[in-house]
């Protein structure tokens, strides 16, 4: 994990993918969202599309890993830093590690499924021939209420 705090740009990102989760959560995905940027601009962005593309592997890391490889026209990401609402799973910190993604914010932490820090450290698993720089709970009351509230209201349903 990286000792450096996040900067404005970064937390502005976090922001941008919060209110993205929102969205997602709305329309009955798990509100998760992740935005690719670098300095100057966003790059990609994605939400879980689970349920709306009736695919297993569409989560908001992958959709938006897809839409940079597209936009960039490759799939080396190195220079570009991502933020996402919720700790990655393996699937998704493994693709982050081969998209040799350059840095990784997320949210909240997941106990069950997290493999950025909770259960598992892919993208720092000095094993694999790329590392990502990791930097967890940036804002994660706010992604971490998101999720909170979502669950709650499906189970009064």
């Amino acid at each position: 994990m990286t000792d450096a705090g996040p900067s404005p740009r970064d937390i502005a990102m976090m922001e941008h993918a919060i209110e993205l989760a929102a969205a997602a959560g709305r329309d009955g995905e798990i509100p998760v969202a992740a935005v690719i940027y670098d300095d100057d601009e966003i790059i990609a962005t994605g939400s879980n599309r689970r349920e709306h593309d009736h695919d297993p592997t569409a989560h908001a890391e992958i959709v938006a890993l897809r839409e940079a490889g597209r936009r960039i026209g490759g799939w080396r990401l190195d220079r570009y830093s991502m933020a996402v609402t919720l700790e990655p799973c393996p699937m998704c910190a493994g693709a982050l590690v081969n998209a040799r993604l350059g840095r990784l914010l997320f949210g909240a932490w997941d106990e069950k499924a997290g493999a950025c820090e909770s259960l598992y450290m892919i993208p720092e698993d000095e094993r694999l021939n790329h590392a990502v720089q990791v930097q967890g709970g940036v804002l994660e009351p706010r992604c971490a209420q998101l999720l909170s509230d979502f669950f709650k209201a499906r189970r009064n349903r």
